[in-house]
């Protein structure tokens, strides 16, 4: 199994904008979720293992910080040709099989997962009520077939501090994941 860790791009950038159709095709963009105090934005797809790992935790995580005022939102950007089971039709199955209360949208040119700077699946980005960047890194520190229970912890610490308005420790640990499957000629310089 490839390992690919997240960017971590720098703290304090803005969020890029989007405006992404969802499983029912209906455009979701960052501005829908503007009077929320904090946006979780993350990477996700449905046939990576370490996405499969943390499902479950992720999906607990997120129906418990949502009634907090965290925003969440899950990105698709993987090559559907190279990877056909994230297609569309399948990101609708999984969305209802796995009961997601965060919408999950198709980024099918590529472009905001080029604009997040995103690497892998997951690759996780909090931003604080101004739109700037307070946390990237790991969900937690399990990982496939390791044994180390899946727990959030790393995200949680981060989420509820930046919903307190408190600020975040600059060493963060870098998310680990399956690569993005860039399109031909469309992979980051």
């Amino acid at each position: 199994m490839s390992v690919t860790p997240s960017n971590m791009p720098e703290l304090g950038l803005p969020a890029p904008d989007f405006a992404l159709p969802d499983t029912e095709g209906e455009i979701v963009s960052r501005d829908r979720f503007s009077e929320s105090p904090a946006l979780l934005v993350v990477f996700w797809c449905n046939h990576c293992p370490y996405v499969q790992h943390i499902r479950d935790g992720f999906v607990e995580f997120a129906e418990y910080y949502q009634t907090q005022g965290l925003a969440v939102v899950a990105i698709m950007a993987n090559d559907v040709d190279a990877q056909p089971a994230d297609s569309p039709e399948n990101m609708k199955r999984a969305a209802e099989q796995y009961e997601f209360s965060f919408p999950y949208l198709y980024d099918k040119t590529q472009a905001v997962a080029l604009a997040y700077q995103a690497a892998c699946t997951p690759d996780f980005f909090l931003y604080d009520q101004n739109r700037r960047l307070a946390y990237r890194g790991r969900f937690d520190a399990s990982r496939p077939n390791q044994g180390t229970p899946v727990t959030g912890s790393d995200l949680r610490a981060a989420a509820s501090a930046v919903l307190a308005g408190e600020p975040l420790p600059p060493e963060q640990s870098p998310g680990i994941g399956c690569s993005i499957k860039w399109k031909p000629d469309n992979e980051p310089k």
